[in-house]
Order: C-alpha cells, then sequence, then structure tokens
C-alpha cells in the first residue's frame, strides 16, 4: 500500500466515527428564562402605583386623665410651735500649765585661730597652647562697593538715576502759580572708601599663642677692677698756615657778596607764586570731583598697586581736553597694570569733567596744566 491509500483509508475512518459518535461529544445547551414585556404609556404607569399605594393610617393620641384632689388635708392651726430644747454647754477643766524648763548652761565655745598670712600659690605651669582669636569684624564693616570715594556713599534707590550730583525728584504742581521745570530723581554710585584685597580676604582669623621667653640667666658678679689713671699725651695744636688762612677769609668774602641777591629774590618771587597758586581747599575740591568718578572695582589686584601720574590741559570753562590726556609716569607694577590703572583715571577725568570743575577764574594760568597723582590709597593734585 503507498502513502496516499493510507492517508485516505484513515481520514474516511475519522469520518465515520465522527458521525457516529458525534453527538456524545456534544454538551447539553445552558437554560435560560424568558420573561414578557408590555410596554404602557405614562398614564397607566400612574394609575398603576396609585392603586398599590397603602392607605394611611391616622395615629390616635390618648390623652391622660385628671389627677384626683387628695381628700385628706393637713390640719392647720395657729399655734405658736414650742421652743426646741437646748442642751446645757459641758465646762471644760482648765489645764494645768506645764513647769518651767530648766536652764542648761553651756560653756563658751573657745577662740578658734585664725591666720593672717596669706596661702602661697604655686604658680600654674606654663604650658603651649593655641589661644583661638575670635572673628570679630572691624566696626564700622564697611560694604563691598566697585568704586573708590573719599567718603562712603550709600547705595540709591533702585529706580534711581545714577549721576554725580544727588538731586530730588520734582514733579509739576497744578496749584502753583509758576510751574517748576520737571526733574528726575539722581544720586551717586555706591562707594567705599578702600578695596577689600585678596590678602585681606585670606588672612588667617586665628593665631597661636606666643612661647613664653625664657628665664633669663642672673649675670655674673662683677670683680672690682682698680683704676688706673694713665697721662694722656697732649695732642699739639696744628700750626697755622698761610694757604688755609687765606682760602677762610676768600669763602667768608664770597658768602657776603651773594647773601644779598638771594634774599632780594625770594622777597620778590613769593608774592607771585602765592598769589597764582591754588588753596588747599580748592585742590581738594578738585581731587573730590575727579575721585567721585574713579572706579577701580574691575581693576585687577596688581593694577589695584599701581600709581599712575596723568597730565592733561584745561580750558578756560575748567573743562579738560580729551586729546591732551598723557600718562607721564608709572610705579608699582608692570606695564599692563600701569596700562590699566591709567584708562580707569582717563575715564574718570573725561567724565566728571564734562560738566566742568569748580575752579577759579582768575587763576586759570595756574590750573591750565594740571599733574594728578592716581594712588588707591591716596591722590595728589599738582
Amino acid at each position: 500500500m503507498d502513502t496516499g491509500q493510507i492517508v485516505s483509508g484513515v481520514g474516511h475512518a475519522v469520518l465515520i466515527l465522527w458521525a457516529l459518535f458525534g453527538n456524545v461529544l456534544n454538551s447539553d445547551p445552558i437554560p435560560f428564562e424568558v420573561t414578557q414585556v408590555s410596554a404602557v404609556s405614562e398614564e397607566q404607569f400612574e394609575a398603576a402605583m396609585a392603586g398599590q399605594s397603602a392607605p394611611q393610617a391616622e395615629a390616635e393620641v390618648i390623652s391622660p386623665p385628671a389627677p384626683e384632689a387628695p381628700t385628706d388635708t393637713p390640719d392647720l392651726s395657729s399655734a405658736v410651735d414650742a421652743a426646741p430644747e437646748q442642751p446645757a454647754p459641758d465646762t471644760a477643766e482648765t489645764p494645768v500649765p506645764d513647769a518651767a524648763p530648766e536652764e542648761v548652761q553651756t560653756a563658751p565655745p573657745a577662740d578658734a585661730e585664725v591666720s593672717t598670712d596669706a596661702p602661697v600659690l604655686a604658680p600654674p605651669e606654663e604650658q603651649d597652647m593655641a589661644a583661638l582669636v575670635p572673628e570679630e569684624s572691624p566696626r564700622p564693616q564697611e560694604r563691598p562697593a566697585e568704586r573708590v570715594a573719599p567718603e562712603p556713599v550709600a547705595p540709591p534707590e533702585p529706580d534711581t538715576a545714577i549721576d554725580e550730583v544727588e538731586r530730588e525728584e520734582v514733579t509739576p504742581d497744578e496749584t502753583a502759580e509758576t510751574q517748576a521745570p520737571e526733574e528726575e530723581a539722581t544720586a551717586p554710585e555706591e562707594a567705599a572708601t578702600e578695596i577689600v584685597t585678596e590678602a585681606e580676604e585670606t588672612a588667617p582669623s586665628r593665631s597661636v599663642r606666643p612661647k613664653a621667653r625664657p628665664n633669663r640667666p642672673a649675670p655674673p658678679e662683677e670683680t672690682p677692677v682698680e683704676e688706673t689713671q694713665t697721662a694722656e699725651p697732649e695732642t699739639p695744636a696744628p700750626a697755622p698756615t698761610d694757604e688755609s688762612d687765606i682760602a677762610a677769609a676768600l669763602a667768608a668774602a664770597g658768602a657776603g657778596e651773594t647773601e644779598e641777591p638771594q634774599e632780594t629774590a625770594q622777597e620778590t618771587a613769593a608774592p607771585l607764586g602765592n598769589a597764582g597758586r591754588l588753596t588747599a581747599g580748592q585742590e581738594d575740591a578738585l581731587r573730590i570731583a575727579v575721585s567721585n568718578c574713579w572706579n577701580v572695582g574691575s581693576l585687577s589686584s596688581d593694577a589695584l598697586n599701581t600709581t599712575v601720574v596723568v597730565a592733561m590741559q584745561m580750558t578756560e570753562d575748567a573743562k579738560p581736553v580729551n586729546g591732551s590726556i598723557r600718562l607721564v609716569s608709572s610705579t608699582g607694577g608692570s606695564e599692563g597694570a600701569a596700562r590699566q590703572a591709567f584708562e580707569a583715571a582717563r575715564r574718570a577725568i573725561i567724565r566728571c569733567g564734562a560738566r566742568g570743575f569748580d575752579l577759579p577764574a582768575d587763576k586759570f594760568a595756574t590750573w591750565q596744566s594740571i599733574e594728578m597723582t592716581f594712588n588707591p590709597e591716596k591722590m595728589r593734585i599738582k
């Protein structure tokens, strides 16, 4: 038999078996209930519900019977009641006083021995130990600011414009006869008198207690030495020479001739120098005006240690000529630090000199050419 016949025979056998016993393997159907429903209108539904509602029973209230009045009344007579009998107080026996206690004689205490000598305390042994220094801030502690000025300036309000001069806000008044021009409130920029350098920020806040000094050894006893007087040889006086006498005479004659012209020159030059020179107050006013615009907050540590001398020419209206501002000399730093410090000084002169400095017009010949020394510690004017 070949494979096709085997497969065909097996297939027909399975089909015959399934036809014979197929219903045995089927399960019974699940029973289910069927209910008949009919559609009714809203009026029919309300009528059916009204017929099914039970009648409400009325509650019966039973009132309690009235109480009967008592027939037996007490006999109230007008006779006065008898006073109750009060028992007599018991007479207490007086107590017998106790006998006085006998006085006990005590011996006086013996005098205590008191020593007037103060106790001698042994000095404590000195030990090397580290002493903690309290961290205290200098008073008053200045606020950190990017600008340095001779006098500290408080920070302005957030909405206030920055300017060299402090002004109050002026608003137009409708009731006033003459209207003042409206001005905005201005205030100078925040400034401090010094800048905290990196060396001050990293300074130690604690120090070690110094060691105690060792005891000095006792000086040795000096043995008395007998003093012996020796005769000092007499130094002979230098013999006068003719050449020394002549030189002294010539020097005295020359001094006498030149003394009078020097005195007259000083007397004639003094009035001119005092009349044309600026006073100390005028120099301070110019120095403060420039320092208010001198901002050193952006300078490096090397530039802060650099001193620069700046020269400039002034116009008759006390304004600096921007093209004439030049660096004369610098000390204390590198070339790059000197250039950075000079640019900060140049900006300060141009910014504060835009409106002109307060200088006397009659001394224009004196302040026409000015040299200023810009030093973070102290500014000088020459």
